[in-house]
């Protein structure tokens, strides 16, 4: 073990995502000492680098697990998990997902591979000033927590990504394979909630004809739920 993993384990990094302010305050001393440290590690494998300036301790060397959606929210902050990731979170798709895809505030897709924990995306879109949280909630995660679209957000988010136009629930329950049971989940609130947020036509087309075609009364599936 390095000396700044033998430094760090014991403290409150020793189980997060950091960066290099953090890390200076841990070890203290100046800049040249910190270089040092930081580059034993990182070669003895003790310390993996996510990207200039986001560190954390290799498995060994700290308490649990790091979530991937953590690393996502240190990779790029005021992001949140969405797409088909929080779709495969929530149960609501069967196929696994390999790739971390958030939403970001910012204007431009930006991707991160990383060693160890893989592949990074972070996709802009196109909403109203104040309603990029809208449907997004905190999650804990072992001792951190990450930002994660509720699954209708998460759908919405992944319409507007492909600019998909609403050809009925086939591209739902054959395309993404989401079991019509989970549509039946969805309350009005639910539905009300995103309706500011999306500047694209198309998203809110989407919405609108998703909540007509599941509501009970107005063309439901077979079984649809009361509202409350």
């Amino acid at each position: 073990m390095s000396a700044l993993a033998s430094t760090l384990s014991t403290g409150k990094l020793a189980g997060r995502v950091f960066d290099e302010r953090q890390l200076g305050e841990a070890l203290g001393g100046g800049p040249a000492r910190r270089y040092a440290l930081v580059n034993r590690a990182l070669k003895d494998g003790s310390l993996i680098r996510l990207k200039r300036g986001a560190y954390f301790l290799s498995t060994p060397n700290r308490p649990e697990a790091i979530h991937p959606f953590a690393v996502a929210q240190m990779l790029l902050p005021g992001s949140y998990i969405s797409f088909e990731t929080a779709l495969a979170h929530h149960g609501w798709i069967p196929e696994a997902v390999y790739v971390t895809a958030s939403a970001t505030p910012a204007r431009k897709t930006v991707e991160y591979d990383t060693p160890v924990m893989g592949r990074f995306i972070f996709h802009p879109l196109a909403t109203h000033d104040y309603q990029f949280l809208a449907g997004v909630g905190r999650q804990k995660l072992g001792t951190l927590t990450a930002f994660v679209a509720s699954p209708l957000r998460a759908l919405l988010d992944l319409v507007a990504l492909r600019k998909q136009r609403w050809e009925g629930l086939d591209w739902l329950t054959s395309g993404l394979r989401i079991d019509p049971e989970h549509l039946l989940t969805l309350k009005r609130r639910d539905f009300t909630s995103l309706k500011p947020v999306y500047k694209h036509k198309t998203v809110n087309d989407f919405l609108r004809s998703l909540e007509l075609t599941i509501r009970p009364g107005q063309a439901p599936l077979p079984g649809a739920l009361s509202d409350d």
